[in-house]
This record gives structure tokens, C-alpha cells and sequence, in this order.
């Protein structure tokens, strides 16, 4: 049984039975999130292996030990921002994935953090019977407890049939924006779209989400960087951009339940201070 994520500079890695049994090269060589949180000043395979592991025993991700009470991680995440949208009843329901589960809708807050708060870039994943069923006890509905199969086009459309109406749907592949997008007007639903995980898109991919989603993340992306009109943004160094007018009330909302002091200003969007930024830009 074998998992597939990328994290830590897009660092593919390979979990199996609990173990990381392969490691890639990452395509940033720093990220100052992962200098905050975990002091590491270089991002190698090394490295990359040691913070999988360290996910594994803290989180019990890819194994049965799978725990969903993790709370905030960082104060703009994909999960954070849906988290409080959910508390706040701004949305009815998620569609995310979780390791050992594949795509999953949920209108559990805490939940949806819990499965979020360490997710990087979720490739491929199969069936944990204990994840899933941990998933299900807390108001989880898993798409696919047979192959855990990650859909999120088939996961908004479950999450329509179960009447939800304002849905927010975590996206990392280009083509399925556009895809939701058709369900969303098929359904006559409202649709909020967060793409995440973009280090190293191309540009005719980047043209296609910016066209598409309501907030992205700016992770380790020039083209990213250099290719939103964000109405808001949210941090310096790995920026969360608002894109729409529904975006940007999202983020104004997380930032309501942020505890540190906040600096509003107006000003030139993006803002990107060169020495914040991961390196090298992908």
C-alpha cells in the first residue's frame, strides 16, 4: 500500500506501510515557512524525509493512527481560510482530500482543519479502513472508501446531490477548475475556489486557475507572483491572494479570528519584499 506527496519544496516522496521508503529532489532550496516553523534553513531530500516522518509519528498521516485535532498551522492556509467560512456559515460544506481517504466533503470545521493543517500536495493515496472510518465518525462523507481515489469534480457534485449550496473546493490541478466551474452553473450553486500546491506551474496552466478560482496561493511560483491583480493578499512571503470580491470577503473573515495584531493597509498589490520570497522561484 503506497501513498504519494509532494511537500517541502515539492519534494516527492513515497510513504509505505507507515514508512517513507522514497524521496525526491525539491525544486526550492528555501521556504520561509518551513525556516519559521521548523528551522530548516535548506530544503533537501534529507530534510524533506525527516519533516514526512516527522508527520507520520506527530499526525499519524498514512497510517491508522491518523489524528484530525490538529489546530491552525499557519494563519492563511487552504484549511484555516475554510475553517472559519464554515464557522462563520459562510459555506455549508468543503470538498478536500485526506490521506488515506482521497477526496472528502465535510461541513465539520474541525474536521476539515484536522485533515488540512499539514496537507501539502496530496498525489495519490489508497484506502486506510481506520482513516476512513475516523473521517466518518466526525460528519465525514469519504467519495471513495473502495480505491480513496482523489475526484474533487466528483466530490462537488456528491456534495450538490446532498444538498449542500455554497461549497468551497480546495483545487491543485488547472483543468479541474474549469470543470467545477460547469458544475457549479449546472447546479445553480455558489462555488468558492482555492487553489493551492502551484510551485512550478506552467504559464498556460497559471492563466487557466487565475480565470477561474477565488483565492490562490502563491507558494514558490514567479509566474504566480507575477501574474495576479489580487484585490487582497494575505502574507509576504508565501501569499495568499484574493482574486474576486468573494475571496477577498473570506480572507477578511479568517483575519477576524487571527489573534496576533494585524497592519491594514492599502496599497500596490502584490507586495513581495525579495528577501521573504522561497528560493529560487519556480
Amino acid at each position: 500500500m503506497a501513498h504519494i506527496m509532494e511537500l517541502f519544496g515539492k519534494t516527492r516522496i513515497v510513504v509505505k506501510d507507515g514508512e517513507v521508503v522514497e524521496v525526491g529532489e525539491p525544486v526550492a532550496d528555501w521556504c520561509p515557512v518551513f525556516d519559521k516553523v521548523a528551522e530548516v534553513s535548506k530544503l533537501t531530500k534529507e530534510e524533506a524525509k525527516k519533516n514526512m516522518e516527522y508527520r507520520i509519528r506527530e499526525l499519524g498521516m498514512f497510517t491508522p493512527k491518523r489524528r484530525f485535532d490538529h489546530g491552525v498551522f499557519v494563519n492563511f492556509g487552504v484549511s484555516e481560510i475554510m475553517m472559519t467560512a464554515l464557522r462563520r456559515g459562510i459555506i455549508d460544506a468543503t470538498v478536500t482530500v485526506c490521506d488515506g481517504a482521497g477526496t472528502v466533503i465535510t461541513c465539520n470545521q474541525e474536521l476539515v482543519q484536522g485533515m488540512g493543517a499539514q496537507m501539502s500536495g496530496l498525489i495519490e493515496t489508497e484506502p486506510i479502513p481506520e482513516i476512513v472510518a475516523g473521517i466518518e465518525s466526525l460528519g465525514g462523507i469519504v467519495l471513495d472508501k473502495e480505491k480513496a481515489s482523489i475526484d474533487q469534480a466528483r466530490g462537488l457534485r456528491k456534495a450538490c446531490e446532498l444538498g449542500f449550496k455554497n461549497i468551497a473546493v480546495s483545487v491543485v490541478n488547472p483543468h479541474d477548475a474549469g470543470v467545477l466551474r460547469r458544475i457549479e452553473k449546472e447546479h445553480g450553486i455558489h462555488l468558492i475556489l482555492i487553489g493551492a500546491h502551484l510551485t512550478g506551474i506552467e504559464q498556460n496552466e497559471a492563466n487557466e486557475l487565475i480565470d477561474s478560482l477565488d483565492i490562490i496561493t502563491g507558494c514558490a511560483s514567479k509566474i504566480i507572483r507575477n501574474m495576479v491583480k489580487p484585490l487582497l493578499q494575505a502574507g509576504t512571503s508565501v501569499p495568499m491572494f484574493a482574486l474576486t470580491q468573494k475571496g477577498k470577503e473570506l480572507l477578511l473573515e479568517r483575519a477576524k479570528e487571527i489573534e496576533a495584531p494585524l497592519l491594514i493597509n492599502s496599497t500596490g498589490l502584490p507586495f513581495l519584499p525579495e528577501h521573504k520570497q522561497p528560493r529560487p522561484l519556480g
